[in-house]
């Protein structure tokens, strides 16, 4: 008997994977940096100045993803007076916005089935202003001119599980797509893993993230709207009739009204820092793919693709024939803490490699440029919330669970009305007036959501059956997800 090396195989004469191919572990992996395809592509916008005077303003957004980018866009449009001021801690779009799958999708509830358990006798409202949200943003784009690769593509979403199969054809059977059979959906897109799909050819567009984030900043600039990159607010207080933001640059400002699109990072308002916490979502990208690596898989729609699994995955296709592909695994961290050292993950990376090949394995060989992570913020309604704080004055949207890209819109939205204290049909919406329940302090929450990651790995592998916990957490309307 040979004993194994730490490290290694255990077997004689044979290389270990980590030592053959370097701490990644996968041959795919060897080349790959550890940094942002959207972030690191040519036509990145030089870094603006940081705030360094103290100023007023009618409206300060505190943000620069796609939350406070919409708001000040939006703001503007709707009032072309009034005075917009962004602040952003670090580069516009730098964070999620900037790193995510590019998927804009048209709902806004994270999902069907978990828009019509929470809310159903007001989800054929959601699903509505969810599509007419997504026209919107379409139309945003082409009058702005902003070159994001918009492409409305529409969705695939694949079972990969008999028992999933199962859950496709309920989805079906109230119209939430068409149903496609194993030689539907393999003709569809190749994979000898998929054993059906369900297509929602209109409810999902694909984008490069970063370029949406760079064109909304240039649209909101040509309205007048300031913008202050490297300025983190550091505190809110009230000040007369507005707010007071002070900032790490040491620059003060004084707004009347306040919006806030901080997304994962910590919350500038206690009363809602245990609604959120940070969870950490990973990515590859791979190299180009060739005519004939293309053909062997189709994907001649170029639709996203999600799978039907509790962990599970999504990808697509670039402009240029790479395939993103992220998801899986959803970290949390105890403490809720948000640290640039967590955007690189080389297990999980490793996994998304092998699952890479287990799905398309007639692209063996192909290599994978580029690897990533980032935190994204979720709740227990695994959807937005929304509220205001300091008597009117700040508004807040929240907890996107990474479906952000499309839904921020309509979150700009609601701050929006809230802050001119409108009565609208959006302030009316009871997903609008009411918050999810919080996450406990720690070591709950951290010790909450690790038996919710084990156990839904476990229904992944048992047929999809929930357990005791997971069945307690579908009683009280609470859960954890990416």
């Amino acid at each position: 008997m040979v004993a194994a090396q730490p490290g290694g195989t255990g077997l004689p004469g044979r290389p270990s994977p980590r030592g053959q191919f370097g701490h990644l572990g996968h041959p795919s992996l060897v080349d790959a940096e550890p940094g942002v395809f959207w972030l690191e592509q040519p036509g990145r916008p030089a870094p603006r100045p940081p705030l360094e005077a103290s100023t007023d303003a009618d409206l300060v957004v505190v943000g620069g993803g796609y939350t406070g980018l919409w708001t000040a866009l939006l703001a503007k449009e709707r009032h072309p007076g009034r005075d917009v001021l962004l602040l952003e801690a670090g580069r516009i779009g730098w964070a999620a916005s900037g790193r995510n799958g590019g998927f804009c999708s048209a709902s806004l509830t994270h999902g069907e089935a978990n828009g019509r358990a929470r809310w159903p006798e007001e989800y054929a409202t959601l699903d509505r202003l969810g599509r007419e949200n997504l026209d919107a943003i379409e139309d945003t784009i082409d009058r702005y001119g902003i070159d994001c690769d918009f492409e409305r593509t529409g969705e695939l979403t694949v079972a990969t599980a008999p028992h999933e199969v199962a859950w496709l054809e309920e989805a079906a059977a109230e119209g939430s797509g068409e149903l496609l059979d194993r030689a539907a959906v393999r003709a569809e897109l190749d994979s000898p893993t998929y054993l059906a799909g369900l297509r929602d050819p209109d409810g999902t567009a694909l984008v490069d993230p970063a370029r949406l984030a760079w064109g909304l900043a240039r649209a909101a600039e040509s309205l007048g709207v300031r913008i202050a990159e490297g300025t983190r607010v550091a505190g809110l207080t009230r000040h007369g009739a507005g707010v007071r933001l002070e900032t790490h640059t040491g620059a003060v400002v004084t707004a009347r009204h306040v919006a806030l699109g901080t997304n994962a990072f910590p919350s500038l308002l206690r009363r809602v820092s245990l609604h959120t916490v940070p969870v950490y979502d990973y990515v590859l990208m791979t190299e180009p793919l060739t005519d004939e690596q293309l053909a062997s898989i189709g994907w001649q729609s170029r639709a996203g693709v999600g799978d039907s699994a509790n962990q599970f995955h999504y990808y697509r296709l670039t402009r240029d024939n790479r395939i993103l592909w992220g998801g899986y695994d959803a970290v949390y961290h105890y403490g809720r803490r948000v640290d640039p050292r967590r955007d690189q993950r080389p297990e999980t990376h490793r996994k998304l490699a092998e699952h890479f090949f287990e799905t398309f394995p007639q692209l063996e060989g192909l290599r994978f440029t580029h690897r990533w992570g980032g935190a994204i913020d979720t709740c227990t309604r695994f959807s937005a919330f929304f509220g205001t704080a300091m008597g009117g004055r700040v508004s807040y949207a929240l907890g996107y669970t990474g479906l952000g890209v499309g839904a921020t819109r309509f979150g700009a939205r609601v701050m929006l009305d809230l802050l001119d204290g409108r009565r609208s049909e959006v302030t009316e919406l009871e997903m609008v007036r009411r918050r999810p329940l919080p996450f406990p302090p720690e070591p709950f929450a951290w010790a909450g959501i690790q038996l919710t990651r084990w156990s839904l790995a476990r229904a992944d592998a048992k047929a999809g059956r929930r357990n005791a916990w997971l069945r307690t957490l579908d009683r009280l309307g609470l859960g954890f997800d990416s």
